[in-house]
């Protein structure tokens, strides 16, 4: 049991009130007790040489002035586990009523011992000091916990007289404006305590990651013994630079002499507690020496740039940086501002993502391991019907290119590196507007090896040539649209294109999540974003040619993600967002809002939809779900027979995932055994199953809770059906058969800059998002895939002349 904290200090008669909750001396004499203190000052004024001495006492700031910068946190979905610490310090301020009183009676003990009866400062030090001073004596030190203060408040660095004269006004005037209370709270608060910690919840954290705060359950918070190793780091908070291994500080992770002078000083603290009867006898002998100490994180400072999570912070801000609460605020506003940021990434759904996609680690599927180190991958999952970004992996490097995405810096600069032609990966929009547009997946189009388009400028005359299929197909020269799409044949995307106009196909891209393409400029090196939010396909279609609807232009995987979330959602639009809530203390200052767009699919439309891109192989998954998706690639400049981009995009009832693979210099893909013919199937596709498997499992959802709803197709023939499915395709494709070059989508940062105004189109109905909203179970067997030979990606193709 804790004694009275009312036992005799070691520097005088006890006084009521000097434990966890201290009294002020009763009927505090300020002026009588000032004597001794102004003759102080003044021997140190006369010895020092300097009379100006009310310079030092009119122009010092006060605690009131002193603005603190106070890191923020940025959290995982969870609300609890932590993703970054932003800020030029890591400080989170606790208020001193809602400290437990570990801290507060080990800081007493171990750095001022006379705080709660003293006048804020040491006058028999401060004396010492003046009579070394005016005899020549060496220099003295005396710093009470509020000359501590005064001296962070102040920004008094050095030893000088001048400086401990202000030190010393400074602390005299702290202690006649405020309570011992708010003084000891401004303290505990803002001295360092190594690792980057200030404060002591930063340091509670940083140490044992745990929290000073009273009102946290009781396993969480600071223990008196965890509280005296913190206090201990006061002395020295760091290692010295200039002699690191002889004096190591008082961090026990440091080596062992650091760790026998934090045992020593713990031990010097809890005889302190003894004498200023915080604990008794028998308490500080059943205290023990913690070992918990947590081992030092040297990117702990880090989190928000060296690693994947780094890029989500760089969204999160730029995100931010829109709203109303903090657009228009300086750089370091959010960053120093002490705020509680809890974003939309799924910390099980974010490991999926780097296990895949990293294809540097052992965890990557094997056909994409060990490959070229100019290989690179990008993974983007949006969940359906909320928009929330529940995983994102644009790179191992958070302060490196984004190659998933877009975002605004500080400066409100648009910087990435995420556009990529998305080839056959595209086709998903072409055939959700077809669908949308009345043309069943049953529909049959003429599809021969080769076709002309007169009207689109493609025969056997333009530079381009006519439109050439990369692969023949079982059903060829007359195909249904659904197997068309399974085999990717260009011939009859172009077509399909044609009919429904480059508009219709841009507005339905631009619906369901589409928010920027690349489009080639005449004269320019490389091609320009044109922002399609808030517009129509007729206003943009101008920009770009009936090559869209082969995926020629390029757009980022993460809008590709969200028209795939779009699609799992019944056609359901949401936002792509990245933060779910702020606060800061109690007050909530930003919170998301999830409304839907209906984009214009009916039940049958979708599920036509549903139906065609589950027949491709590449998107059957392993483990009992409902899956749709689809493959691309496109090529490497002039070649004919290289890809430098890779896609694999699609959904699942409850996730959606869009994956590209590529180059991070714009070369052609090749394996280390030199094998240049990679596909979408082989490449991104490995990557997106895996990464489906093993965030579905890892979220423990039920797959029966979001079966697709199978077509009727009305006024047609029944689908073809079988109950056994083909196995997935070999991951050797055929070669593309005709040259494309490739727009360039190297720039990192997206030009020219985007509107953070550009409003996002108008719905036409909205409700609450319903998150993980089940799905209606099939009434028919799962159909069966083509065969082999349909699984040929398209070739793409050579843009008009401009």
């Amino acid at each position: 049991m804790r004694v009275s904290h009312t036992g005799n200090y070691d520097h005088g008669a006890g006084t009521p009130g000097y434990g966890g909750q201290p009294a002020r001396a009763a009927a505090k004499p300020r002026k009588r007790r000032r004597l001794p203190v102004v003759l102080a000052v003044l021997a140190l004024l006369l010895g020092s040489g300097l009379l100006a001495g009310t310079y030092y006492v009119d122009s010092v700031p006060t605690p009131t002035d002193l603005k603190l910068p106070e890191s923020t946190t940025v959290y995982y979905a969870d609300g609890k586990t932590p993703m970054a610490t932003l800020g030029a310090e890591n400080r989170t301020i606790v208020p001193y009523d809602q400290m437990n009183d570990s801290a507060k009676e080990a800081i007493v003990a171990a750095e001022d011992r006379t705080f709660w009866k003293n006048q804020g400062i040491d006058f028999s030090g401060v004396l010492r000091a003046a009579w070394s001073n005016v005899t020549g004596g060496q220099r003295q030190g005396a710093s009470t916990i509020t000359q501590q203060y005064a001296r962070v408040a102040a920004d008094l660095k050095g030893v000088t007289y001048s400086r401990k004269l202000r030190e010393a006004v400074v602390a005299w005037k702290l202690d006649d404006k405020y309570s011992k209370e708010e003084i000891l709270g401004f303290y505990l608060n803002t001295v360092p305590f190594g690792r980057g910690a200030y404060g002591i919840e930063a340091a509670a954290q940083a140490y044992f990651g745990k929290t000073v705060r009273k009102d946290a359950p009781a396993a969480r918070q600071l223990t008196v013994s965890e509280a005296m190793v913190l206090c201990a780091m006061v002395k020295q908070p760091e290692a010295n630079p200039d002699d690191p291994q002889g004096q190591p500080g008082y961090d026990p992770a440091r080596g062992p002499k650091a760790k026998q002078n934090s045992m020593d000083r713990w031990g010097y603290i809890r005889d302190g507690m003894v004498k200023l009867g915080y604990l008794s006898p028998q308490e500080a002998a059943n205290l023990a020496y913690p070992d918990s100490v947590k081992p030092i994180d040297r990117k702990a400072r880090q989190s928000d740039g060296a690693r994947p999570t780094g890029l989500v912070v760089k969204h999160v801000l730029s995100e931010l940086r829109q709203t109303p609460q903090f657009k228009d605020k300086p750089a370091d506003y959010i960053r120093d501002g002490g705020f509680r940021i809890v974003t939309t990434i799924d910390k099980r759904v974010q490991t999926a993502a780097e296990n895949a996609a990293d294809i540097r680690r052992d965890t990557a599927p094997e056909q994409v391991r060990g490959q070229p180190k100019n290989w690179q991958a990008a993974l983007v999952s949006v969940e359906p019907g909320t928009g929330r970004v529940l995983g994102y992996y644009g790179g191992n490097d958070g302060e490196g290119a984004d190659y998933a995405g877009w975002y605004y810096d500080e400066d409100g600069q648009a910087v990435g590196f995420g556009a990529h032609p998305p080839g056959s990966s595209f086709k998903v929009y072409d055939l959700a507007a077809a669908v949308e547009n009345g043309v069943s997946v049953r529909k049959h189009f003429d599809s021969p090896d080769t076709k002309e388009f007169p009207e689109s400028g493609r025969t056997k005359a333009s530079p381009a040539g006519p439109i050439r299929n990369a692969e023949k197909a079982p059903c060829q020269p007359d195909c249904a649209l659904w197997e068309a799409t399974v085999a990717s044949l260009n011939v009859t995307y172009f077509e399909l294109t044609e009919l429904l106009g480059v508009d219709k196909v841009i507005d339905m891209a631009t619906k369901a999540g589409v928010e920027s393409m690349w489009a080639n400029v005449k004269g320019e090196k490389q091609p320009k974003r044109v922002d399609l939010r808030g517009r129509s396909g007729a206003d943009v279609a101008g920009q770009f040619t009936t090559e869209v609807g082969l995926g020629q232009y390029g757009i980022t995987v993460a809008d590709h993600a969200n028209g795939m979330a779009t699609f799992a959602a019944g056609g359901k639009r949401a936002e792509a967002h990245f933060v779910r809530l702020v606060t800061k203390g109690d007050e909530k200052l930003y919170q998301e809002k999830l409304v839907t767009t209906d984009i214009g699919l009916d039940e049958e439309a979708q599920a036509q939809l549903d139906w065609t891109l589950r027949q491709v192989r590449a998107a059957k998954l392993d483990n009992g779900w409902d899956s749709a998706g689809k493959t691309g690639t496109w090529q490497s400049g002039q070649s004919l027979t290289e890809n430098a981009h890779t896609w694999m995009v699609g959904w699942t009832g409850a996730l959606s995932a869009a994956v590209w693979l590529g180059t991070t210099d714009g070369k052609p893909l090749r394996t280390t055994d030199g094998n240049n013919n990679v596909f979408g199937s082989a490449g991104a596709a490995p990557i997106w199953r895996q990464f489906l498997e093993q965030a579905t499992e890892a979220m423990k959802l039920d797959p029966d809770k979001y079966r697709f709803v199978e077509p009727k197709f009305p006024d047609d023939a029944p689908p073809p059906s079988t109950s056994t499915p083909q196995p997935r395709p070999s991951t050797a494709e055929p070669t593309p058969s005709s040259a494309s070059p490739t727009p360039s989508t190297s720039p990192r940062t997206p030009s020219p800059t985007p509107s953070p105004s550009s409003a996002s189109p108008s719905p036409r109905t909205t409700s609450p998002s319903p998150t993980n909203k089940p799905r209606p179970r099939p009434s028919t067997s799962r159909s069966s895939s083509p065969s082999p030979s349909a699984t040929a990606e398209p070739t793409p193709l050579l843009p008009l002349p401009r």
